[in-house]
């Protein structure tokens, strides 16, 4: 046979450099030798460390959902999974096993800007969020009272759309939410006390509510001011809605805090100069609030600021804010007379000569008292728990309020305000039976005073017809004049003359000798029955032909005033049969004669005044329509100022004659009419 070689050992440690082995072979060590070498190294092993890396079977259940099935938006019931999130171990403290070096610095991670969203969106969302809020705070308003701070947050957004739909929405939450008192501030003793759960809470809300409706009322002051002077649109339109918001709360809640500060917003649009919707929107709120209000504080706060807003102004405002007092509850519910100084105490009803009678005291036994006096009690607890506003202090407020109106109204008087004289003359003739006798005196001083006047402005024109300007402020005038006549007779209506008789002398001559000697003058003008709004074509003579300015003095037109004031002179409602025959038969000869010359309206108005007058006043006016039954010896004086002076019972009706041939048949109707009176007279 072969023999196989035999293998060739290689040797695995390197030799050392003269040759021998670097290490013995453990083969040739002896057993002690081995045992010492295995406890050497056996003190080195970690066998703790060796045991956690071993590899385990993990067999973790999975984690149970405990969530209900949702209901999608396409109406399908599905099961939320819940996504897998890695919990972190007991020993996450730690660091982990690749630590960073210290030379090696950590990428620089770039945030992305997410797209903004289009404002449409944005309008969306603040919808949402707006209504989410708004339901929030009706359901639990105590619960719920951040939610008004996150309505004001809101609010300050830079989208004018979200801040106005963010200011209708506290507008309609505190219309809710507000309560139907007033909320008093929390003194010391209060803060110190010791109150319940219930009442901690509700003090709570009461605070907060008053807390965040007053910084309300601020921004809506800060955007009303914004409307001022030329504005951009977006700033229109909130001042517009702030201005609304205002009128709004204090309409709904006129008895709430910071009823001082709504009034003052309106009344800063009511003094400027452009009248836009929201001027009417302001005024008209005033005017609703005057009708509606019970107690009269709110009408004595909204009255005060605006007679301080005129005089500031220096009455540099439109007549119709004056107007709005022409509305105020005290004209029908007031029953006392006043001045611009002080209020007369009405007498009780049974009074008798100003002096309450003496009644017999009934005799109670001390029970009795005893059980009214706890009667008493009950029902003023009574009163108190349904707010019931009492009758003194209602009057109270009212007397204050109708001072600061005469106050107002004669200061205007005095400074003769050329564009206010209608607003107050009017204002006055309602105001006439709340004016007490000495007041009445005042007035009428300065009521002959405008009325001079304006005859005079009348007499400076007569001459100059060529410049326009003389004319309007002619008819200006007349109307002025006319106004002051009509206030007159209006104020001896609203005295009791009867009783006034013997403490005052009422004697209005001299508007009534003004009237007389106006009526030729107010016939011969041919634009009597013309206004603003009336269609006319251009004067082709007049070499700059401008359209009639409409009227400051009042918006009735000059017939209209002219028949009020014939009305008052010749046919009183208190003493009609008191009226002296000179009179009625010098007014007659001159509404005849003047109904020749005045328009086809006009004359119709006198015929149906002058009828009224045959009716009343027929048996001491009928002989001027016959010559036979003349009273007087002379001659009859149509250009004489003096009634009185004129003698009209010495003339004849013959403007008669030329009235039946007039081209209106209504006028010639009405004649036929006053013809028949005076025949079934006689």
């Amino acid at each position: 046979m072969v023999g196989i070689p035999a293998r060739k050992r290689r040797r695995l440690s390197p030799t050392k450099s003269d040759g021998s082995v670097s290490s013995p072979s453990t083969l040739k060590l002896s057993v002690p030798s081995r045992v010492d070498a295995f406890v050497a190294n056996a003190s080195r092993w970690n066998l703790e460390q060796d045991y956690e890396t071993r590899p385990r079977n993990s067999k973790k259940k999975d984690k149970e959902n405990t969530r209900l099935p949702i209901k999608t938006a396409e109406g399908r019931v599905e099961q939320l999974v819940l996504a897998d999130v890695k919990e972190e171990g007991e020993d996450s403290w730690l660091g982990s096993d690749e630590e960073q070096a210290p030379g090696v610095q950590e990428p620089v991670k770039v945030e992305v800007e997410e797209p903004k969203a289009s404002s449409k969106q944005q309008i969306l969302e603040a919808k949402e969020e707006l209504a989410r809020i708004a339901s929030l705070i009706n359901e639990d308003p105590e619960e719920h009272v951040g939610g008004f701070r996150t309505l004001a947050q809101l609010a300050q957004s830079t989208n004018t759309t979200v801040k106005n739909l963010a200011l209708a929405t506290q507008l309609a939450v505190y219309k809710d939410v507000i309560p139907g008192y007033r909320i008093r501030p929390l003194g010391e003793l209060d803060l110190t006390e010791k109150v319940s759960k219930e009442v901690r809470r509700l003090r709570t809300f009461e605070q907060g509510l008053v807390s965040s409706y007053q910084n309300y009322v601020k921004e809506l002051a800060k955007y009303a001011k914004s409307s001022r002077g030329s504005v951009s649109k977006a700033n229109a339109s909130l001042a517009t809605v702030a201005i609304n918001c205002a009128c709004n709360l204090l309409l709904a809640v006129p008895h709430f805090n910071f009823r001082g500060d709504l009034i003052k917003i309106l009344v800063m649009k009511l003094s400027g100069k452009r009248i836009d919707k929201d001027f009417v929107k302001c005024r008209e709120t005033f005017e609703l609030l005057f009708c509606g209000d019970e107690d009269g504080t709110p009408s004595l706060d909204t009255v005060t600021t605006l007679t301080r807003m005129i005089k500031a102004r220096e009455y540099r405002v439109d007549e119709s804010v004056l107007n709005t007092f022409l509305h105020l509850r005290l004209l029908s519910e007031f029953s006392s007379k006043g001045s611009q100084n002080q209020i007369d105490k009405a007498a009780p009803d049974d009074a008798v000569n100003g002096k309450k009678p003496n009644f017999k005291k009934e005799f109670r036994t001390k029970k009795q008292r005893k059980q009214l006096k706890e009667r008493k009690v009950i029902e003023k607890e009574f009163k108190e728990a349904d707010a019931i506003v009492s009758h003194e202090e209602r009057d109270r407020m009212q007397a204050e309020t109708l001072k600061l109106v005469f106050v107002t109204y004669f200061r205007v008087l005095k400074a003769r305000i050329p564009w206010l004289m209608g607003a107050v003359l009017e204002g006055l003739a309602k105001y006439a039976h709340l004016i007490n006798q000495d007041f009445f005196g005042d007035l009428l001083e300065a009521l002959k005073d405008l009325t001079i006047h304006a005859t005079a402005a009348v007499d400076d024109t007569e001459g100059d017809t060529s410049n326009e300007d003389t004319q309007t402020s002619t008819r200006d005038a007349t109307r002025e004049s006319l106004l002051c006549i009509i206030t007159a007779f209006a104020l001896l209506e609203g005295q009791d003359a009867h009783k006034a008789a013997a403490s005052l002398s009422l004697d209005l001559s001299f508007f009534t000798t003004h009237l007389y000697r106006s009526l030729h003058s107010l016939a011969l003008n041919a634009d009597l029955e013309l206004s603003a709004k009336s269609l006319r074509l251009p004067d082709p003579h007049c070499t700059s032909p401008s359209p009639l300015p409409s009227p400051k003095i009042n918006i009735q037109t000059t017939p209209a005033l002219l028949l009020r004031a014939l009305t008052s002179i010749l046919l009183p409602p208190l003493a009609t049969h008191s009226v002296p025959p000179v009179r009625i038969a010098a007014f007659s000869q001159q509404l005849l004669m003047s109904s020749l010359h005045l328009p086809e309206k006009s004359a119709l108005a006198i015929m149906g005044l002058m009828g009224k007058v045959v009716k009343t006043h027929g048996r001491k006016i009928a002989g001027m329509w016959s010559t036979e039954e003349r009273k007087g010896d002379g001659e009859f004086d149509a250009l004489r100022g003096e009634v009185e002076g004129s003698n009209p019972f010495a003339g004849t009706v013959w403007e008669g004659e030329l009235l039946r041939l007039h081209f209106c048949p209504g006028v010639r109707a009405g004649y036929e009419g006053i013809e028949k009176g005076v025949l079934h007279i006689h």
